[in-house]
């Protein structure tokens, strides 16, 4: 393995401390929380936006802590929930008058760090409520995850939240916004190459030369086969025919369209993917009002890509369209 790594059991504060002070106007650092939060927060007159989720996942989602995107993001370990004690503190800490929203990927750890966390804040007195995030359509259910695991459209639904959080709507409001986008929102994803976490120093599977892992988690975890490595064209064909049969997205629909880098995939390559999901689009009658192209939700150093579909309405691309000003400028 060959990392920037100096102690494997302090990537994670390391990064977290680099990123605080390479934005020291605007994001404040809670070591002990592995908390990212803005130093403006909470604000009295919007709802605190929060996301947790493990780390490894970058700019996911310490780095879109910002104005119009998170109010403070939780991580835990490398690809582990935070522990409940981090949700809980973060809650107390963001507590503003009109509430808190927590952001959760649909695993079974973030499910229960995230639950317990929510009632120990409203126990003291914190007006808290959650939106679970399960974009990803390979799975219904695995061993991570209690239904579909919450992926790359994820950010969709933050930057949805953060622009209705923003202009001042209230909790109640927020979580509609959010699970309505999340309802329109479809992901699929496809590795070529396993993640190496640094705590463990060698890859997370083997995959041979000739084969990729589609419908992959962001884990590393199993998707719904492996496959022979195939070309570029090929692959998006079959994310799209997955992404865009499940809702499904038809003929005269208008849609965000994002490829999503897992962390090891040159942005030339993503490119190419985006060039025939278009095209593939375009044939069913499927017009792109919105496009993402980059690393948004990543898995460490995975070749690999994912495919996201969003349907959008004015309401949507409105607030998908409203300004944001974070630490990575992904939105």
């Amino acid at each position: 393995m060959k990392k920037f790594v100096n102690d494997p059991q302090q990537f994670v504060p390391e990064m977290l401390e680099g990123i605080a002070l390479a934005n020291p106007d605007t994001l404040t650092y809670v070591p002990e929380y592995n908390l990212i939060m803005r130093t403006d927060a909470p604000n009295e007159n919007k709802v605190s936006i929060v996301q947790g989720s493990g780390s490894g996942h970058e700019p996911a989602h310490v780095m879109v802590v910002g104005k119009g995107m998170l109010d403070a993001a939780c991580p835990g370990d490398v690809f582990a929930a935070p522990p409940m004690d981090y949700v809980y503190e973060t809650a107390k800490r963001l507590a503003s008058p009109k509430g808190v929203l927590l952001l959760v990927n649909n695993y079974t750890g973030d499910r229960m760090a995230f639950d317990m966390g929510k009632e120990m804040a409203e126990a003291d007195g914190v007006k808290t409520e959650i939106l679970m995030i399960d974009d990803d359509v390979a799975v219904k259910d695995s061993t991570w995850t209690i239904g579909r695991r919450g992926v790359a459209g994820n950010f969709f639904v933050i930057k949805a939240v953060g622009a209705a959080s923003e202009r001042g709507d209230d909790l109640e409001e927020i979580v509609r916004i959010g699970k309505k986008v999340n309802s329109v929102t479809r992901t699929m994803g496809v590795a070529l190459t396993a993640c190496t976490p640094p705590a463990k120093g060698s890859p997370l599977f083997e995959l041979g030369d000739d084969e990729m892992e589609f419908g992959v988690g962001i884990h590393g975890e199993p998707g719904r086969e492996r496959r022979a490595l195939a070309s570029a064209d090929e692959i998006v064909d079959d994310l799209l025919a997955a992404t865009a049969d499940d809702l499904p997205f038809v003929s005269g629909d208008r849609v965000a369209l994002m490829i999503n880098g897992l962390g090891g995939t040159p942005i030339s390559e993503l490119y190419i993917l985006y060039r025939r999901a278009h095209s593939q689009l375009a044939e069913r009658g499927i017009t792109v009002g919105r496009s993402y192209v980059g690393e948004y939700c990543t898995s460490l150093d995975m070749a690999g890509a994912s495919l996201t579909l969003v349907r959008l309405d004015d309401e949507i691309e409105e607030l998908l369209n409203a300004p944001a000003d974070v630490a990575v400028r992904v939105f």
